[in-house]
């Protein structure tokens, strides 16, 4: 079994890609333009639901991740193809 601190690592990883992927669900833009703000940025970005959904997601995925390689006996070089089992 990997170590705890190996496991949260890879939690973040995921967790950073999916939150990326996750950051411009429902943006829009600031109807009136205001001297000093940046005409592109969100209206309201909704930060704290979007932590939520990419928690929600990234446990989803690092589960699936975990449940292939610690209980499947898969390790991450035959989940990319590098590595042939013999």
């Amino acid at each position: 079994m990997s170590g705890f601190m190996t496991q949260f690592f890879i939690f973040l990883i995921i967790w950073w890609l999916v939150l990326f992927a996750v950051l411009p669900w429902g943006v829009r833009r600031q109807e009136s333009d205001e001297v000093g703000h940046d005409p592109g940025a969100p209206a309201n970005p909704m930060l704290l639901k979007k932590a939520v959904i990419t928690t929600a997601i990234a446990l989803a995925l690092w589960g699936a991740f975990f449940l292939a390689t610690q209980y499947l006996g898969l390790s991450i070089l035959e989940l990319t193809g590098v590595a042939r089992p013999s």
